[in-house]
């Protein structure tokens, strides 16, 4: 389970835009939670970078670094910021920026999610040498989630690679059926960040 610090969406607006990343980082942790992403982009998401250097002091797990990474200093930057992990989206990049971008990632220690959405971003980012990818459910222009697509997006990655399916997961059937399809992980965010108690939440997406 990958849980989620988010404030807001573009297409949901203001989801608790008062949270304290540190508390909810603890919270998910303690719930069960393998790893913490959180949104640092200001504009869309009301995230910061003291939100994720916040949730890094506050728990042990690894810390993926949830923003628009476009440009190397976006990579230098999460690592020093504190982040273990970046998100790389193959449909904002070219295949020759998703592959520096990727290497310079791996080279100063950080993991790589490659998020994709069809087989064509699938092809882009195994020819990247990802070993980390992310199905996103929800189209980045209309906002639509696809429940069926991670679940049809499985079959095609290779062995070998970590998955993780992304958006649209709202309760414990939806995390079941990405179990069975194959999916090593889920990222969470909206359903945790909207909940009264968030660590009940996520204990009863994982089945707790």
């Amino acid at each position: 389970m990958v849980a989620e610090i988010k404030r807001r969406s573009p297409s949901k607006g203001d989801l608790r835009p008062d949270l304290d990343a540190g508390e909810l980082a603890t919270a998910y942790v303690a719930a069960g939670a393998a790893c913490v992403s959180v949104l640092t982009d200001v504009e869309f998401f009301g995230g910061s970078i003291g939100d994720l250097q916040a949730a890094r002091a506050a728990c042990p797990a690894p810390v993926l670094r949830k923003d628009f990474t476009v440009d190397a200093r976006d990579i230098a930057d999460a690592r020093l910021m504190g982040a273990d992990a970046v998100l790389l989206i193959a449909a904002a990049l070219e295949p020759n920026e998703l592959v520096e971008l990727h290497d310079l990632a791996v080279e100063l220690g950080l993991d790589a999610l490659v998020e994709v959405h069809d087989e064509h971003e699938l092809e882009v980012a195994m020819d990247a040498g990802a070993t980390l990818v992310g199905v996103n459910q929800r189209d980045l222009v209309t906002f639509e989630v696809d429940h069926d697509r991670a679940a049809r997006m499985a079959t095609l990655v290779p062995d070998g690679v970590t998955t993780v399916a992304e958006s649209g997961v709202r309760d414990r059937a939806d995390a079941a059926r990405l179990a069975d399809a194959g999916f090593d992980a889920i990222l969470v965010g909206e359903t945790l960040v909207t909940a009264t108690d968030p660590g009940a939440a996520l204990r009863n997406l994982l089945g707790h």
